[in-house]
């Protein structure tokens, strides 16, 4: 099979974006690596020839092992044996080829074993990951865990675990439970101080935990007694070397069925606090989940990529009436619109990683030193964009690539229903990217921030001021227009949310403006993508005909909708 880094120029033209010179700045600080570890680049060119070379390993390991294994794995699963999970044969191949390339805890730093790399190239792996199996991204990706670890956790703790995600180790992280799913103020799983022991032990039950069995858990529990909110929980982690915590069951899932899903029951099970008490969700867990969230991104982009290309191979192949149905406008249109969606949910993708990657570096370096007032700044300018392109992101990337493996599905025709094409595997592991990590519903009450404080608003009109050719200036006038649209319907929500004292009225509206706004970043991406890749006019082009379209529709809502309506839809 093809090398899925080489076979997609999109990855090699993101890696390049000209913030990278930045990026790899920061977190390299000044290369003070280069004189302790051999593989530590020299010079930016250096790391990213470093970021370029390993993605084309993550690539090849791709395209030649995760690819070819996906669908043995979707029909064969993992299983309980003993309370404990046992992967599919191809998923056991899978993780050994990439622990086996140091590829896991790619970005911790190199004391541990890591490779200090940025989020970019990890988010690249991980879309890469993703087009090939999206079940498996979800294991490989849950390393994630570790980054929470090495952002919270005591010098002790990270020595203790950091180095064992280089040598292979697996990740869970959890957080649900029966009765507490997206609201995880509802945790009950118990933590108690043990005098005697000298440490914290777990009882109770989680469900829905991805790779529920991993060597290492971050657990969500509850240790301050008496309490029932978010104030009352605490980070742990568990290792399951200890003991204490067995599977009960993997569920039986629609899609991604690589991915081991689990309910889990801790029976005085011994774990160790990560940072503060009190601090488990409302600190520890939000960082947890925004990297989730990121993750799911590229998912979601990784699976998008895999149904476009599906469908268009058929499309090529598939003859009808004496010709390929690509050559039929009702085809082709729905193979450009899908392509135009991939793009555009990439470009989101890879400027909300660049976002965090500026962050969450000025991050690590406030423990190291003390930031100047320039560095504080731009800390909590990034900051602050980063917390709300994260649910933008995470909103349109899985809700896009449901509809892409729709009409991939679609395309083939009765042969797409059929479990001799991949497409119908593809679209049974799309549909959970729209709902775990926060459903669409919930990136809604979170990028709504956006809107109320102004920051979408401000970004589009900083992105409205950057160059652009000449000749593009016919797309910058739509988007203008769009934008003046957008304010006009901000305004009209919330006077009377405001004159009403009601906030159904802008809560009903939410996505509706979310989605208006969202529509008209992504134009921008693609112009500024298109000053260094002239390909890119297409693809804005189309995207600001949609996006034109789409908000119009939102536009006419709003301004035809009246409060007492509200009660036509409540139940």
């Amino acid at each position: 099979m093809a090398n899925f880094y080489l076979d997609n120029k999109d990855l090699k033209f993101h890696l390049d974006h000209p913030l990278m010179k930045k990026i790899i700045a920061l977190k390299e600080n000044n290369f003070v690596d280069k004189d302790k570890f051999e593989y530590a680049p020299v010079d930016f060119e250096d790391a990213l020839d470093s970021y370029d070379k390993v993605l084309e390993i993550v690539g090849d390991i791709c395209g030649e092992i995760i690819g070819p294994n996906a669908e043995s794995v979707d029909h064969e699963g993992p299983e309980v044996i003993n309370g404990r999970v046992k992967y599919a044969r191809g998923t056991q191949e899978n993780h050994e080829a990439l622990a086996n390339a140091g590829l896991i805890g790619m970005s911790l730093p190199r004391q541990y074993g890591g490779l200090n790399f940025s989020m970019v190239p990890y988010v690249m792996a991980a879309e890469l990951v993703s087009r090939a199996d999206a079940g498996f991204a979800n294991i490989w990706g849950l390393q994630d865990c570790a980054e929470t670890l090495n952002e919270f956790a005591s010098a002790e703790l990270k020595n203790d675990f950091l180095p064992r995600f280089h040598k292979g180790a697996t990740a869970a992280m959890d957080l649900t439970e029966p009765d507490a799913g997206s609201d995880l103020q509802a945790v009950m799983l118990k933590a108690s101080y043990d005098e005697k022991r000298g440490e914290w032990m777990l009882n109770g039950v989680k469900r829905f935990i991805t790779n529920g069995d991993a060597d290492v858990s971050l657990v969500l529990a509850r240790s301050e007694d008496g309490t029932t909110d978010g104030r009352g929980l605490s980070l742990f982690v568990y290792d399951k070397a200890h003991g204490g915590m067995t599977v009960r069951r993997i569920e039986n899932k629609l899609g991604i069925k690589g991915s081991p899903t689990c309910e889990l029951v801790f029976k005085n099970a011994p774990a160790k606090l990560v940072g503060d008490r009190k601090l488990g969700l409302i600190k520890y867990v939000m960082s947890l989940m925004n990297g989730a969230r990121l993750g799911v991104g590229a998912q979601s982009v990784g699976i998008a990529e895999a149904a476009y290309r599906e469908g268009l191979a058929y499309a090529k192949e598939r003859a009808q009436f004496g010709k390929p149905i690509i050559q039929f406008p009702a085809v082709y249109e729905m193979l450009t619109d899908m392509e135009v969606k991939v793009k555009a949910s990439r470009s989101l993708l890879y400027e909300t990683t660049r976002l965090v990657d500026v962050y969450k570096t000025y991050s690590h370096l406030a423990t190291e030193r003390t930031l100047d007032k320039v560095e504080r700044e731009e800390l909590k300018t990034y900051q602050r964009l980063a917390d709300v392109y994260t649910p933008l992101l995470k909103l349109f990337a899985s809700e896009y690539c449901n509809q892409v493996a729709y009409d991939s599905l679609q395309i083939h025709g009765g042969s797409g229903y059929m479990k001799d094409y991949p497409i119908e595997r593809i679209y049974r592991d799309a549909r959970i990217t729209n709902i775990y990590e926060g459903t669409t519903q919930l990136q809604v009450v979170a990028a709504i921030r956006g809107v109320t404080t102004g920051v979408y608003l401000k970004q589009m009109r900083d992105y409205e001021t950057q160059e652009l050719r000449p000749d593009l200036d016919y797309i910058r006038r739509d988007v203008i227009e769009m934008t003046d649209q957008y304010e006009k319907a901000v305004t009209l929500v919330n006077e009377v949310n405001g004159k009403e004292e009601n906030n159904d009225y802008l809560d009903f509206h939410a996505r509706r403006l979310v989605e208006m706004a969202g529509h008209i970043i992504m134009v921008y991406l693609l112009l500024n993508d298109t000053m260094r890749d002239a390909e890119f006019e297409k693809f804005a082009e189309l995207m600001a005909r949609t996006a034109k379209a789409e908000n119009q529709k939102r536009m006419y809502y709003i301004q035809n909708f009246e409060l007492k309506n509200l009660g036509m839809y409540k139940k």
